[in-house]
């Protein structure tokens, strides 16, 4: 194996290692500060990786805008989580993805405006997450979005 490819399954190992990284500390409700930095740096280097891998996908990026998404939202962090929201509508809206990226592209919006305190985008994406679930064919896919949109914070 030449050292390009050897390069580019080192990314594609990369981005879903660092991504399960990232789940590992997102499910941790006791993280350090320390962890909180290393859960973000591992949800954008994971982004980063994937963007290098030869065989990368845009639901590839996209989900991996998801993932920054979420991070920046757990952090209460608004501004960068609907920046990486917005890039993953943006590419569910003009790719041919899987049945329920788009509605996890609404669910992250809806999340990150729910963070910034604007209750009624939250709740309009919310309603777009929803509709677009109606789409999704595999029982299983549409419970997971469900479930993420029931997490969504609510109007005081």
């Amino acid at each position: 194996m030449s050292e390009t490819e050897t390069s580019q399954v080192d990314h594609r190992r990369l981005g879903v290692d660092l991504y399960n990284a990232t789940w590992a500390l997102l499910d941790r409700d006791d993280r350090t500060p320390e962890e909180d930095d290393a859960m973000i740096a591992a949800a954008h280097a994971s982004m980063h990786h994937w963007s290098q891998a030869a065989d990368v996908q845009p639901e590839n990026l996209g989900r991996g805008h998801w993932l920054c998404s979420r991070v920046h939202a757990v952090m209460a962090q608004p501004d960068a989580a609907a920046y990486h929201a917005d890039r993953y509508v943006t590419i569910a809206e003009s790719h041919p993805l899987a049945d329920w990226d788009l509605a996890a592209a609404y669910e992250a919006s809806a999340r990150a405006c729910a963070v910034a305190g604007d209750w009624d985008a939250a709740e309009d994406f919310v309603a777009r997450a929803r509709a677009a679930c109606g789409s999704i064919a595999a029982d299983e896919d549409r419970e997971v979005i469900e479930k993420d949109l029931e997490t969504v914070p609510h109007r005081p």
